[in-house]
């Protein structure tokens, strides 16, 4: 796993936490020099993911326990923000529910948190994984009928489709199918505790509306006082396509 630093050490730290299989520079490279004039943004990049490194995706936990340790060692163990894309909020529920950094705020970028028995969470990564992994290794769809759909879904949301896409981060050769298997497993398979509440931290959830109505249970359920930012909007979308309002509703929070 490696940070990359952005912006003056002395200002307050700001963690961004990449989604799913993504790479750090395409997940949040269009929006930390908005970040950076104002804030230390330390952006990781997962083990398996990182193009400088011949690493693979171990778990949730231990991936959460090197985050844990960078903060530690580099920011005395506090930062004001840490964000969380899609995947990267669990992360972010991980790091609150743990208590062993203090950060003032917490954001969930349009979590899905889903959970699963090992069972299931076996046969979903095994069915959709063969479908998945030629994206991130090659920069596109497997298949006809699959590339069929996502022409089609670029027509229909040309700009958010297109947005989406870049923030994967391209094609990337280096990143093995048993980190992305880990990755989406790992993920299913670690609980989240309920109820979670953190004296001296605030969570935020972007919550966007065309997801579906189950996912604001789901906030509610593991988070015990959480502010709901509700967008009228798709997976992800106001980041991969709106940075600068993005951005500004980030430091909005984290004043």
């Amino acid at each position: 796993m490696k940070v990359y630093p952005f912006g003056s050490e002395d200002a307050p730290a700001i963690l961004l936490l990449p989604g799913t299989c993504c790479h750090w520079k395409g997940n949040f490279g269009h929006v930390i020099p908005l970040l950076a004039a104002n804030y230390h943004v330390l952006c990781v990049s997962y083990d398996g993911f990182d193009e400088t490194e011949q690493s693979e995706f171990p778990t949730m936990l231990e991936e959460t326990e090197k985050i844990e340790t960078y903060i530690q060692e580099n920011c005395g163990g506090h930062i004001r923000a840490a964000y969380g894309c899609s995947l990267g909020g669990s992360f972010v529920g991980l790091l609150a529910a743990r208590q062993n950094i203090q950060m003032d705020y917490g954001i969930l970028g349009i979590s899905d948190l889903d959970q699963a028995s090992a069972f299931a969470a076996k046969l979903l990564v095994n069915l959709a994984m063969p479908l998945i992994y030629p994206m991130i290794r090659d920069g596109k769809m497997k298949g006809r009928f699959l590339q069929k759909r996502m022409e089609k879904r670029e027509q229909q949301m040309p700009e958010y489709t297109r947005a989406f896409l870049k923030m994967l981060g391209g094609a990337r050769p280096y990143v093995t199918m048993q980190s992305c298997k880990n990755q989406f497993y790992s993920d299913m398979i670690t609980p989240l505790p309920d109820k979670i509440a953190v004296p001296g931290t605030e969570i935020h959830i972007f919550y966007a509306l065309k997801m579906g109505e189950k996912y604001r249970s789901r906030y509610q359920q593991h988070f015990a006082c959480p502010v709901i930012h509700e967008q009228d909007l798709q997976h992800e979308e106001l980041l991969a396509c709106c940075p600068e309002k993005w951005v500004q509703l980030v430091k909005s929070i984290i004043h």
